[in-house]
């Protein structure tokens, strides 16, 4: 059982720069922008020989509880709750604000143990604001530079004396304990390569939720896991970073990614909007099963199709959630009407599952996690060459490929190369002339007979070698 550190303090203290330095990754967004963090983030940390969960908070702020910045501070206040030790960080550049000396008495009444961590250490005139330190009664202020990583083995050492060394290192002792466990034997994998390989329900999934901004995203993780994990409200574009949140459902293991709201290109003009954005394009190529969350008020909306459209380019799994279903009038109706039109524009990942849904209410969110596991047990669909070319042999007798400049195209058999999505080569003489007319027939066939819907289907044309072109090339 590790120990975990949240970071907390006014805004614009480093407070970020420091979680990713711990991180050892750029995770968080990091701007110039006071207030960039919004949420709060757990990621696993090292300092050196010590491992442990970092949380990255937002800059606390007085305000009224109602409002945006209140309801941050509200989550920095729930990860000081559930963290063993706190870093209380302050500008050692600017020195200590009436706003650093309120926080710290907070921090002074929640009992945990506390190290001052006095950032920006570097900057020519810190030392003034680093002895201003001592003033706010927290100890010692631990000199660090978190955007060029000077000071952390003082932080080391600081972290050791807060919590003790049988706490910081029971882990490693836990570890030594713990018995080797064999190797896997050699041959122990291999396996039939025509075999069709059972669906593995253990492995944990990777779930992104995507979708404009307001559309709801937030609020539907926050229903599903069934706690105010993640900030909401009325404000549109509230979420900045991708948040990972871990989770069990029926007892599989899943990971959510929570992302910014996605706006149209020509609209997103700030630097800060533009990170957000691509925090969450990097989530969808992490994520194996992406669900878009569209207002049911208002769908389909041209930037619903864009991102619809890169999750099928991404090779992603798709499921889509008409969010808001409680504000709508008529819903059989409206069903009706939303699945015709997915069908009509989403041609390209026929049978796609689409659930309505309210965060709001908890309504469909059962339904809604059963399609999420449909869609990433087809997305890892594997279906042996065998049973591939008798449904191939079928299919040509019923509409063979057409003749190009008055020779017939020969197919001579299929099979497939890789799942996730699922990836088929198919053998053909002048592959270059087969009309895409009838790459699609045999997409969409695949897709009917082996129950392939809603997940993109790879299809990819070659011509078989002739083993005989050497001899031939030698008796010239």
């Amino acid at each position: 059982m590790g120990f975990s550190v949240a970071i907390i303090g006014r805004p614009n203290v480093g407070k970020s720069t420091l979680f990713n330095r711990l991180a050892g990754r750029k995770l968080a967004l990091v701007d110039d922008t006071p207030g960039v963090t919004r949420d709060r983030r757990v990621h696993p940390a090292k300092l050196y020989d010590l491992h442990f969960d970092v949380i990255d908070t937002a800059g606390f702020e007085v305000a009224g509880p109602e409002t945006l910045q209140g309801r941050m501070r509200q989550q920095t206040e729930i990860a000081i709750r559930e963290a063993d030790l706190i870093f209380f960080m302050m500008d050692a550049k600017a020195g200590l604000t009436p706003d650093d000396r309120t926080f710290a008495e907070i921090v002074r009444k929640s009992g945990k143990p506390v190290v001052l961590v006095a950032n920006k250490a570097e900057a020519r005139g810190a030392q003034a604001g680093l002895l201003e330190g001592y003033e706010l009664g927290l100890g010692e202020p631990v000199a660090v530079s978190a955007e060029h990583g000077q000071g952390l083995p003082d932080l080391r050492d600081a972290v050791v004396e807060a919590l003790g060394e049988e706490r910081v290192f029971e882990d490693e002792e836990e570890d030594d304990l713990t018995p080797a466990v064999s190797e896997t034997l050699v041959g122990e994998d291999v396996a039939d390569p025509d075999a069709e390989p059972a669906y593995d329900e253990t492995k944990p999934m990777r779930i992104a939720v995507i979708g404009r901004p307001n559309a709801g995203k937030s609020t539907l993780i926050n229903a599903l896991i069934g706690e105010e994990r993640l900030l909401t409200g009325p404000e549109a574009g509230i979420t900045r970073d991708s948040i990972s949140v871990d989770w069990e459902w029926r007892g599989r293991a899943l990971k959510l990614f929570d992302t910014a709201g996605m706006r149209r290109k020509a609209k997103v003009q700030e630097k800060l909007e533009k990170l957000s954005v691509a925090d969450g394009l990097r989530a969808i190529r992490f994520a194996e099963v992406v669900i878009v969350v569209l207002d049911s008020t208002i769908p389909f909306e041209k930037q619903d199709l864009q991102l619809a459209d890169l999750i099928i380019r991404e090779g992603r799994a798709l499921v889509i959630a008409f969010n808001k279903w409680d504000l709508i009038e008529n819903p059989q109706e409206a069903l009706a009407e939303l699945r015709e039109k997915t069908a009509r524009l989403l041609p390209q990942v026929r049978g796609v599952l689409a659930v309505p849904v309210s965060a709001e209410t908890g309504r469909g969110l059962d339904k809604l996690m059963d399609a999420v596991l449909k869609a990433h047990r087809v997305w890892n669909t594997r279906i042996s060459t065998a049973r591939l070319n008798r449904w191939l042999e079928g299919t040509v007798a019923q509409h063979p490929p057409p003749a190009v400049a008055g020779r017939r195209l020969k197919i001579k058999y299929i099979t497939q190369v890789k799942t996730r999505p699922p990836g088929f080569v198919l053998s053909c003489t002048r592959p270059t002339e087969v009309p895409q007319s009838y790459v699609r027939y045999l997409v969409n066939g695949l897709r009917e007979t082996f129950d392939i819907p809603g997940v993109p289907v790879r299809m990819s044309i070659h011509a078989s070698e002739n083993p005989y072109a050497s001899r031939a090339a030698k008796r010239r």
